[in-house]
């Protein structure tokens, strides 16, 4: 458990951070979706004569992909979320900030995903859903029994809060 910088809006707040591995979650997800791009900047470069054009596609990918691997600890490390009596605050967002305040009564329900590269990481997401059509509250990078105990908490105030309305 770690707080997040000084630039935090909420000091007295304790911030609760995904896992480290979720890093490693996006850092395979990155690999996975460069590679395929890579080698069709070398067949296209390949199939229309070779020369520096091949050496400039190829370079271009591995340009991007390493921006988007330093971008990635940077875009992680914002995420935060905090359990407070009456809400639940998410905190995420480098250049556009963003912070969700969702009241335990105002949600819908509580879903937690986990898809194929972060199973085989261990982590799961846990989305909460509200009345608004714009909520987009959700955890990444969740440790899975962190994220169940974490729905089946919300769950539990949700119903609590909503049923003193």
């Amino acid at each position: 458990m770690t707080t997040l910088p000084a630039t935090n809006p909420l000091p007295d707040v304790e911030w609760l951070r995904p896992s480290g591995r979720l890093r490693s979650v996006r850092r395979a997800q990155l690999a996975a979706g460069s590679l395929p791009v890579l080698a069709a900047a070398l067949a296209v470069g390949a199939a229309a004569g070779g020369g520096t054009g091949v050496g400039v596609g190829a370079a271009a990918v591995v340009v991007l992909a390493a921006v988007g691997y330093w971008f990635l600890a940077r875009r992680i490390s914002a995420w935060g979320y905090a359990e407070r009596d009456d809400d639940l605050l998410v905190r995420r967002g480098l250049m556009f900030r963003r912070l969700s305040i969702i009241p335990y009564g105002r949600m819908q329900y509580v879903d937690v995903t986990a898809g194929p590269f972060e199973r085989v990481f261990g982590l799961a997401t846990v989305r909460m859903y509200t009345a608004a059509a714009a909520s987009d509250a959700r955890i990444p990078g969740l440790e899975a029994d962190d994220a169940n105990r974490l729905r089946d908490s919300l769950t539990r105030l949700g119903e609590a809060r909503a049923a003193g309305l």
